[in-house]
């Protein structure tokens, strides 16, 4: 179980998830390149759609980016069609002695050509920040909230049947539609082949993609789609609600019964079934929230702000945690207490069903947005607590600085590596405590100048 102390533990990514965690889920992007989260701070590239009606997808959580050592040639973007073609034709008995047919691989790579962009784009490492709060204002705006509602009422029917036969909140899968793809609008036009075929190819991650490329082969050859029409992002999501073609394969589901599982036509039906079937093979619980929205007494131990403290909303409720209602909570299952900003930020008490959602992204901004979105569209109010707006993320050298110098002054995090997670969060508690602030662990920039 990952740690949730005061704060956000820090999420660092590559572009892609290792195979075997990416496998588990459908929304294994690389497409938006490198995201940290890190006490309720989000880093996201440049290149992504944050700024408008988009996929609102942080990256998952996976391992940090090496940088390239110094005096390293520089990354070789265009290379020779001729030189993919040779690798095409070597990959071609790998993917047959994998069940591929011959008819199925050609077809698939007819046309098919490198793709520098691609490459390009995978190497995209600019970064801006942005706060939760600002991600939060965006997935759940007075748009996206309109669209949704709209798309609700459209596939009315639809998504009924889909929540009856899934037991799944057609307002969570509707969420995880918005966020996605904002309701079937952004699915990506790439050509997954060649996008896939390109980054199997590129040596950096050719293991993943190779992966990503048989699966997608896999489906081809069931005839769920044709070859020109396998398409999504530049990465390999796919259509409505953004499957990686290996969780495709797993979990994706015909419900039309016309006996395809298309997921990227116009019609969401297929799409919309197979994002709630995924959220119920890992454990939905029918009539469970993902979190509400709590206050925290003062004088509160922010240690048991913890992912592995579990208790029912009446243990919570006798320890002063209320609802904003300031009655006890529902007993809607055990539950921990997450505080993504800290003692300056909204808290939330959160169920199983956020552990559910995680396991389509990891981020615990999505959690949130999805979770918050879905509330929205079900007619419930906004966020009520305000966040510490003025505060920024900590770039990777100031949260390397900050570990110094809190092991300087006696408050070891054991590493200097620039992940804010339950070491370095136990240690900027303890600096807090020392100098009379709240222990809530949350490592802003406030707590960097006053280590300085």
């Amino acid at each position: 179980m990952r740690y949730f102390g005061a704060a956000i533990a820090a999420i660092f990514l590559t572009q892609g998830a290792d195979a075997t965690e990416a496998s588990k889920r459908p929304m294994v992007r690389p497409d938006l390149g490198a995201t940290v989260v890190q006490a309720g701070l989000i880093i996201a590239p440049t290149t992504s759609a944050f700024a408008v009606e988009r996929s609102l997808r942080p990256r998952l959580r996976g391992v940090v980016r090496e940088a390239a050592p110094a005096g390293a040639p520089p990354v070789e973007l265009a290379v020779s069609n001729a030189r993919f073609e040779a690798w095409v034709r070597a990959f071609r008995p790998r993917a047959m002695s994998q069940g591929i047919s011959g008819a199925t691989f050609d077809a698939a790579f007819r046309g098919v050509r490198y793709d520098p962009d691609v490459i390009k784009r995978d190497r995209n490492q600019s970064e801006f920040s942005k706060t939760l709060w600002e991600y939060l204002d965006s997935a759940a705006s007075d748009v996206r909230i309109a669209n949704g509602k709209a798309a609700l009422a459209k596939h009315r029917a639809t998504l009924d049947r889909i929540e009856a036969r899934y037991g799944v909140d057609k307002e969570v899968v509707a969420a995880v539609w918005g966020l996605e793809s904002a309701y079937g609008t952004f699915k990506g036009s790439s050509d997954l082949v060649g996008s896939l075929g390109t980054l199997a190819f590129d040596a950096r991650r050719a293991k993943f993609f190779e992966q990503q490329l048989i699966a997608a082969l896999q489906i081809l050859q069931a005839g769920d789609v044709a070859p020109r029409g396998m398409t999504g992002s530049w990465a390999g999501a796919m259509g409505h609600t953004q499957f990686m073609p290996t969780s495709y394969l797993d979990y994706a589901v015909d419900f039309t019964g016309d006996g395809k599982r298309d997921i990227w036509g116009d019609d969401p039906t297929d799409a919309l079934a197979s994002t709630a079937n995924y959220l119920a093979k890992f454990g939905w619980v029918k009539g469970q929230p993902w979190g509400v929205e709590v206050r925290v007494p003062s004088g509160f131990d922010y240690a048991l702000a913890d992912r592995k403290i579990m208790k029912s909303p009446a243990q919570w409720g006798a320890m002063g945690i209320k609802g904003m209602d300031g009655q006890t909570v529902p007993n809607h299952g055990q539950a921990s207490i997450l505080l993504p900003a800290g003692a300056k930020g909204a808290a939330f008490m959160i169920f199983k069903n956020f552990a559910v959602i995680e396991r389509y992204n990891t981020a615990d901004a999505y959690v949130i947005g999805v979770g918050h979105l879905s509330d929205r569209l079900k007619g419930k109010p906004a966020i009520q607590s305000d966040w510490p707006r003025g505060d920024r993320a900590l770039k990777f050298a100031e949260r390397k600085e900050m570990q110094q110098l809190l092991t300087a002054k006696g408050f070891d995090t054991k590493k200097i590596d620039g992940k804010i997670g339950p070491l370095t969060i136990e240690a900027v508690r303890g600096f807090q405590r020392s100098v009379g602030l709240v222990p809530d662990g949350y490592a802003s920039l406030d707590i960097l100048k006053r280590l300085r």
